[in-house]
């Protein structure tokens, strides 16, 4: 039985299973330990996919966290995610600009975004980020 692709679509050269890419960070030894902000990122866009708000508020920077998060409306489906720049500012600071794809109720959505994350205690965390 073939494994679950990631949702994040990362390729290494072929495409990656969910549970050796974004699925180590959401649970395992591995549990909110991404490694770069670019993984933290495509690890919380397979967390939207996947439903998973408790990893999307642990990995929320405390300052900007909001207390809780709504589930997707019903027949959301997420299209797919393009990550096109990551840039390190230092080595706790660092931005990422992507565009996710989704589809609800026939319309087909965009969210383009350039997100900022920092490193606290040796973990990344989502900060804030840029629309547009």
């Amino acid at each position: 039985m073939p494994l679950d692709p990631c949702p994040c679509r990362a390729t290494e050269p072929r495409p990656l299973a969910y549970e050796s890419c974004c699925g180590r960070y959401h649970t395992g030894p591995l549990h909110l330990q991404a490694p770069t902000a670019e993984a933290l990122m495509r690890s919380r866009y397979s967390a939207f996919v996947r439903g998973d708000l408790p990893y999307l508020l642990a990995t929320w920077h405390p300052d900007t966290r909001p207390a809780t998060l709504d589930p997707d409306p019903p027949g959301l489906r997420w299209l797919g995610l393009e990550v096109r720049r990551h840039a390190d500012q230092d080595a706790d600071h660092a931005t990422v600009e992507f565009v996710a794809r989704s589809k609800l109720q026939g319309r087909a959505h965009r969210l383009h975004e350039t997100s900022r994350f920092v490193r606290l205690d040796g973990r990344w965390h989502y900060l804030d980020g840029d629309v547009g």
